[in-house]
């Protein structure tokens, strides 16, 4: 199966004060939006096919805000999943573990490809879950998230260092599969998953990747994959991508698209599994979520 190779940059981790993060204010209107829209009642787009889709919360969140999106994809006849990572704060190495799960009891209730759509950091895990079990994912859809490297606002660094400071201390609970590594939650940790570059994302996975020149809090410019074909421009916020009629209205088309392609194999093997060893899930796909090396910050 071909692969890409180095999809995504190398970025230093820089707080960006420029971001208008009083903007996320405004989520209100999109959700508004919404409610006011015909995609929000399926008119208009294409319906549906069952097949299965698991959306992934953003940095610090939780399935329970994905809601409405969730319902509407039931609505207009996909089959639904929340992620089960719990809170998105915590080691990836173990969140991806548990998305993981996710994916494949999606796989094994349908049968289908499985699509993800992941918010702001859910959709650098679905990125990371597709270069792990390849055979079973069928299309990516990313809102607003760091794909290029973390440029964020500087409240979501100081969170990143809350979190790198509650994984420390909780050390001792981690299961024995995996141990904590002093790196967690930086680009240097052992697991090799933190984060933005996708070294082993298959060119044959379609990613589209959503993105609004508003957003308050991850650069716009962060979001994109660099490829015209795959990515998207949408008026709003951050925070209500979830939320937004134009948002709703790409993903049906986007998702309709699957219905078209054939599997990429007929048969695939769910918990099949790239390893890392000592029970570390990913050898190397992603790079430098929170923190980074040295490439020039402003690149692309």
């Amino acid at each position: 199966m071909a692969v890409g190779s180095s999809l995504l940059l190398h970025i230093d981790e820089i707080p960006d004060w420029s971001l208008p993060i009083w903007r996320e204010a405004m989520l209100g209107v999109d959700w508004l939006r919404l409610r006011a829209s015909r995609v929000y009642y399926g008119l208009g787009i294409p319906r549906g096919d069952k097949s299965p889709v698991v959306v992934i919360p953003g940095f610090m969140g939780h399935d329970c805000y994905l809601l409405e999106l969730y319902l509407w994809l039931w609505r207009i006849g996909y089959k639904p999943y929340m992620s089960k990572i719990g809170q998105n704060a915590e080691c990836p190495n173990i969140l991806i573990e548990r998305l993981l799960a996710t994916i494949d009891r999606a796989y094994e209730d349908t049968g289908k490809p499985v699509h993800l759509i992941g918010h702001s950091l859910g959709g650098v895990l679905a990125l990371g879950a597709a270069s792990l079990n390849r055979e079973v994912v069928g299309r990516i859809i990313t809102l607003g998230s760091p794909i290029r490297g973390p440029r964020v606002h500087p409240f979501v660094l100081r969170n990143a260092q809350l979190v790198r400071n509650r994984i420390r201390r909780n050390k001792h609970r981690r299961p024995a599969h995996k141990p904590f590594e002093e790196d967690c939650f930086t680009y240097g940790c052992a697991c090799g998953f933190a984060c933005s570059v996708i070294e082993n994302l298959p060119k044959d996975v379609p990613h589209l990747a959503v993105y609004t020149r508003s957003d308050g809090i991850v650069d716009w410019k962060a979001s994109q994959t660099g490829d015209k074909k795959r990515d998207a421009e949408v008026a709003g916020t951050h925070i209500g991508l979830v939320w937004n009629a134009e948002v709703y209205r790409l993903i049906a088309g986007k998702l309709a698209c699957g219905q078209e392609t054939k599997k990429r194999r007929t048969t695939a093997t769910p918990g099949h599994r790239a390893h890392a060893g000592n029970g570390n899930l990913v050898a190397g796909p992603l790079r430098k979520t929170f923190s980074g090396g040295r490439a020039n910050p402003r690149a692309g």
